[in-house]
């Protein structure tokens, strides 16, 4: 394990130690086993989910194509995290430099903004569809679709950036050993000497304005969605209308309860132990990107009767070739 040692409030480290999960440092390569079947089932699941998107014609609309961007934002994800994370519990390979940590530290937080976007993208789509469907064809196109998702890229960017600059303006002295498995914004600044109380309120603005302006348009657009809905006549209209929300409420519930617990705990509890906090980054980072592709997978009929139809023919194959 690399030195704990302070430096001067001059110098700082220009390298550091991701410790991974520091209470269970000698069993690290046990946890080496969960985390690879965890990543290799978001590869496997998200891929296949992009897979099905991109061959099957019947489902090249933008509901379908953006649930292949998300697909592809979990994968983005989950990689910019894993693979480091995995090397440092097999065979220790868990130094960093500081310009990677930062480069780590955006692409981490420009995902979760880029996820968040392509939930909103995924409202808005869903409220043309139900509560303007003789606009549905004027509005959502694949040029306004292009728009949504450049303007997504731009406010993404435009919110991490200034979290990443300051925390590159810091001096890192009290030591080189991140207790994280990843170069998250506060297991990096409690290795700051100076003061901090700028990175500290401007994170939380940015994030409190992104989570407050998320929850207005997903609530105004689900709850007209909704009343929608329920004024259609009972029958398979009103069904899948309320089907196909409940799904992307689903979603959403899991991405932003997740993000918002950790964030909390992070902050408010002193009580609760690194390896805890660590846990709950683990599960806020990985576990929507292991449920989207499932509850897609299983409450999407378009995508099941493709799964079915593909699975289908294989056997056939295979059986064909056995004979």
């Amino acid at each position: 394990m690399a030195g704990t040692t302070n430096l001067s409030s001059s110098s700082s480290y220009v390298e550091f130690t991701l410790l991974g999960f520091p209470g269970f440092h000698n069993l690290r390569r046990i946890l080496f086993i969960p985390f690879l079947f965890v990543y290799v089932v978001i590869l496997g699941t998200n891929s296949l989910i992009i897979h099905i998107v991109r061959t099957e014609t019947s489902l090249h609309f933008p509901m379908y194509i953006l649930m292949a961007m998300l697909s592809a934002v979990n994968i983005c994800g989950t990689t910019t995290v894993v693979p480091k994370m995995l090397l440092s519990f097999l065979i220790d390979l868990n130094r960093i430099s500081l310009e990677g940590c930062l480069v780590q530290m955006f692409f981490i937080y420009f995902i979760i903004m880029m996820d968040c976007n392509i939930l909103l993208m995924m409202s808005l789509d869903r409220f043309v569809a139900i509560c303007r469907p003789l606009h549905y064809a004027r509005i959502i196109n694949k040029h306004n679709l292009l728009q949504l998702t450049l303007a997504s890229l731009v406010r993404s960017i435009s919110f991490v950036s200034p979290v990443i600059y300051l925390a590159s303006r810091v001096q890192f002295c009290k030591s080189d050993t991140i207790r994280h498995f990843a170069c998250e914004h506060m297991a990096l600044l409690s290795l700051a000497c100076g003061n901090i109380t700028k990175n500290k309120i401007v994170g939380l603005i940015l994030r409190v304005t992104s989570i407050v302006f998320d929850m207005c348009f997903l609530c105004t657009s689900y709850g007209s969605i909704m009343r929608a809905a329920l004024k259609i006549s009972p029958g398979a209209l009103r069904h899948k209308s309320l089907h196909t929300c409940g799904t992307h409420i689903l979603v959403i519930s899991i991405v932003y309860f997740f993000s918002l617990s950790s964030s909390i705990v992070y902050r408010v509890s002193r009580s609760v132990t690194q390896d805890t906090h660590n846990l709950l980054s683990a599960i806020y980072l990985l576990f929507p990107a292991l449920a989207n592709p499932l509850i897609y997978g299983l409450r999407t009929k378009e995508i099941q009767h493709r799964l079915f139809k593909s699975f289908g023919r294989n056997i056939i194959s295979n059986g064909q070739v056995r004979q």
